[in-house]
């Protein structure tokens, strides 16, 4: 049993969570690659003329003042989706006000908002912006418009150019762009143009996601992974490859597998998943680790509806499965080995002991020796293969960039086959 009020005066500044997870699940039209949970509404439907988000917001701000308080402020907050985007201003004032309310948000906070092209004004991108969204991560994947209709996008090149424009006029701090590599019918040519537009533009950050063909999608029923019209598996490495020596070449660090950012720039919130560290969700679908406790809100409006509702009469008692630790050693593996600077070994050796550490790196030895797996002394320099019969108990743990992180699934695999 997970009871949040009865256990929070038990919880230091360490676990606290300090970051919120906003899913807004409304969408014009469902893309071919997305197994998101979201609502389609239609090209013409907004926050303001859609009964259907008006509930939503209703429900899910009744979600938020539910939920127990475990002590520190918000420090970080993402408007995720879904397009968040199709909010109406007023809407979105009205959940970070419940937010405030309920938890606090610092002065400082970074609140982040998806967006997509062609789904918002000047006016409305301002309203954003003074109700304190700071961040934007604008959905591009791609600057062709033949593949953007492959897609199903429901916006075009233009699009995209009048949206960065709006951006410019509004002066919002930091804007992201989200590429998406591996297309059907997508050249290594059309990629490196893409790389080229987006680096032309000069956000802040660039997101550069590798296509994944889930079953449920329409890209899933159409196309087999490896065959064509989706790119051969060793055109998506070159395409990963290029990003890396692209984006890096133009200035941006390369700090986890799928994400760049100008010096300073880094997405604050991304950063709490990857390290592991506890957050709130609120909305459909979406996911909370509190307290060793992780667990997913219904995908359906009508069911996580009847969520909220038990919820609300069990004044924010939860009842799931506390995370094993096996899983946990795992989650921290998978997630810290996203992110360049790796896993500080000192942590994990606390965390697990010094024969989990032998554990891991039996398994990690022969990709060491490939080249994918990197060890770092205290002052940040490589370890030579020659000095490491055993992982030091000090310094970092990473896969190597590129070539690591494109290998990072069989990496990963080998650790839960050995730790699972």
């Amino acid at each position: 049993m997970l009871n949040l009020l009865k256990n929070s005066e038990k919880i230091n500044s360490f676990i606290t969570p300090r970051s919120a997870y906003i899913h807004i699940p409304f969408c014009r039209r469902r893309c071919f690659y997305c197994d998101f949970p979201v609502s389609v509404v239609g090209e013409q439907a907004t926050g303001s003329t859609s009964g259907m988000i008006k509930q939503y917001v209703e429900v899910l701000c009744q979600e938020i003042i539910t939920t127990p308080v475990l002590g520190s402020p918000l420090e970080t907050i993402f408007f995720g989706g879904g397009t968040p985007s199709l909010l109406a201003v007023e809407q979105l004032e009205q959940i970070l006000e419940q937010l405030d309310q309920q938890f606090g948000i610092v002065a400082e906070a970074e609140i982040s908002m998806e967006m997509d092209p062609g789904t918002f004004s000047r006016e409305q991108l301002k309203g954003y912006r003074d109700a304190g969204v700071n961040r934007v991560s604008l959905g591009v994947q791609a600057f062709q418009d033949e593949l953007l209709r492959v897609c199903g996008r429901s916006h075009n090149l233009n699009d995209i150019f009048a949206a960065v424009d709006l951006l410019r006029q509004v002066e919002f701090p930091d804007f992201s762009l989200d590429l998406i590599s591996g297309l059907p019918h997508q050249t290594l040519q059309q990629w490196e143009a893409s790389l080229e537009a987006a680096i032309d533009i000069a956000p802040t950050h660039i997101s550069s996601y590798d296509l994944i063909v889930e079953s449920v999608t329409a890209f899933g029923r159409r196309y087999d992974p490896g065959e064509k019209p989706l790119p051969t598996d060793e055109t998506t490495a070159q395409m990963y490859r290029r990003a890396q020596q692209m984006l890096t070449s133009a200035g941006y660090e390369h700090y986890e597998i799928s994400n760049y950012a100008l010096p300073s720039h880094q997405c604050r919130h991304n950063r709490v998943y990857w390290e592991n560290r506890p957050f709130y969700g609120f909305g459909m679908g979406a996911a909370s680790y509190v307290q060793g406790y992780r667990f997913t809100r219904p995908r359906t409006r009508k069911e996580y509806y009847l969520w909220v509702k038990k919820l609300m009469e069990a004044d924010g008692v939860l009842d799931c499965p506390q995370t094993p630790a096996e899983d946990i050693l795992l989650e921290t593996l998978m997630l810290g080995l996203r992110l360049a600077e790796g896993l500080n070994l000192s942590i994990l050796t606390q965390q697990f002991g010094e024969a989990t550490l032998e554990q891991i790196w039996a398994s990690l030895q022969p990709h060491y020796r490939n080249g994918w797996v990197e060890v770092l002394d205290t002052e940040g320099k490589l370890v030579e293969l020659q000095e490491v019969s055993s992982l030091p108990l000090t310094g970092k743990l990473r896969l190597s960039d590129p070539e690591g992180f494109l290998f990072s699934n069989t990496v990963l695999a080998d650790l839960f086959l050995a730790n699972g």
